[in-house]
């Protein structure tokens, strides 16, 4: 008997220890859900050695585990193969076989796509959700657009400001991606690539109604470009009905995206702005004793730093009307109502939240007064 008593504690150590096992590292990103959505963390521009990258296809899987994305997607160049003399793959679906391979036991969504690599004023675009990665290798930039549409790709215009194709640092809407908008082969654009953010390629977004995405571009590791400099990866938040590969595909052909880098939170207003209502809580609310000073906890429930500037009539009391809530950090914010109040909305400017260039929204949240 004691020998079973001893087995049995011994197996539930071990059962103890499986459940708190976690691919998640202390970087891992969490933002909120908001009111009819699922937010799915997503990367979709990344490479591997199958094209200009520097790690193995799994290593890329790995490392989105750690940082508790939802979705990923291995963009092998299609047209820029430098690493082909040692890792020669005629098969240009081997990298997405292999990432597929690696996150069967885990609960990462793994998109299917490639890169179309073209010097302007084609560009680069990412043709994601794909069936074959094989047909979209042609000699006319066209051909290879045609065929993504085939296939019901949803497509994207990457670091449209790059000043390897645009001197300028702004992007130029050319005849060529003009017509893919027309025929309804280029759907989406890149306003953050890898540290860049920029607000002439978030104006195209909104003039032409195409997607807002932010991805990493990422060639090396992680950890060596982002995390030991203290950055997240850029990525794209998609609002969909729920996880899966469909219902992401529905939600960014529909637009209904935030790309986020760090502190910066960029998107059309109806997405943005419950994202930024939901990631703050507020955790109490009672008045000094013997003032008319509101003291409100607030509680940041994202892994965005958020920058607010003061959008009431009331004032603050020992603060500057404009302060940072860390990361899943809180604040404690004292509001000058002059008199004792039941509730009060409070509106706060998220200043480094943008839904058009220069432009930042105001959020509120109805606060009760604690008795």
């Amino acid at each position: 008997m004691k020998k079973i008593t001893i087995f049995l504690s011994f197996a539930f150590g071990i059962l103890q220890l499986a459940a708190q096992h976690s691919h998640q590292s202390e970087h891992a990103l969490t933002y909120p859900n908001i009111d009819g959505y699922v937010t799915l963390k997503t990367d979709l521009h990344i490479h591997t050695v199958f094209s200009d990258g520097n790690v193995w296809p799994t290593i890329r899987v790995q490392e989105a585990l750690r940082e508790n994305l939802d979705a990923i997607s291995l963009t092998e160049h299609l047209e820029y193969q430098p690493h082909k003399a040692d890792i020669p793959h005629p098969n240009r679906n081997r990298s997405y076989d292999l990432a597929l391979a690696e996150a069967k036991e885990h609960d990462l969504l793994i998109v299917h796509g490639s890169e179309i690599t073209r010097s302007a004023p084609m560009g680069h675009s990412n043709a994601v959700f794909i069936a074959d990665a094989n047909p979209l290798v042609q000699t006319k930039a066209e051909k290879a657009f045609a065929e993504a549409k085939k296939q019901n790709a949803f497509v994207f215009w990457n670091h449209p400001a790059w000043h390897r194709q645009s001197p300028t640092g702004n992007p130029i809407l050319s005849d060529f991606q003009k017509e893919l908008i027309k025929k309804g082969e280029l759907h989406g654009i890149e306003v953050i690539n890898s540290v860049d953010y920029n607000e002439e390629s978030l104006a195209l977004a909104l003039e032409q109604n195409l997607t807002i995405m932010g991805t990493s571009d990422i060639h090396g590791l992680i950890d060596w470009d982002y995390t030991e400099k203290g950055n997240d990866r850029p990525i794209t938040l998609v609002f969909a009905k729920e996880k899966s590969l469909e219902s992401m595909r529905e939600a960014l052909f529909a637009g209904k995206t935030v790309a986020v880098y760090n502190s910066l939170l960029v998107g059309k207003s109806e997405f943005l702005k419950p994202l930024i209502q939901a990631s703050i809580e507020v955790v109490s609310s009672e008045y000094l004793e013997d003032t008319q000073v509101l003291e409100v906890q607030l509680k940041n429930l994202s892994s965005s730093p958020l920058l607010f500037e003061n959008a009431m009539d009331y004032g603050f009391y020992s603060s500057s009307p404009v302060f940072e809530i860390q990361a899943l950090g809180s604040y404690t914010l004292r509001i000058k109502t002059l008199e004792e109040k039941e509730s009060i909305d409070l509106k706060l400017k998220a200043i480094g939240a943008f839904t058009a260039p220069k432009e930042s929204p105001v959020v509120s949240w109805k606060i009760s007064v604690d008795k």
